[in-house]
């Protein structure tokens, strides 16, 4: 199955890092210093939450 995700990202300055979450999926928000570490890293936080739902949470 092919899921499609927004993920709301900002630049939080203080701590010199990005930050990304995606509404609507518990649990899965992360940060990293570079876009592409982020980009992964959300990718693998999702994928991590999609394991751990059950079929009607999906």
């Amino acid at each position: 199955m092919v899921y499609n995700f927004t993920a709301e990202i900002i630049r939080d300055n203080d701590i010199n890092q990005y930050v990304g979450i995606v509404p609507g999926l518990p649990g899965a928000h992360t940060q990293a210093p570079t876009l592409n570490e982020l980009y992964t890293s959300l990718q693998d936080v999702i994928r991590l939450c999609l394991q751990e739902m059950t079929d009607e949470e999906k």
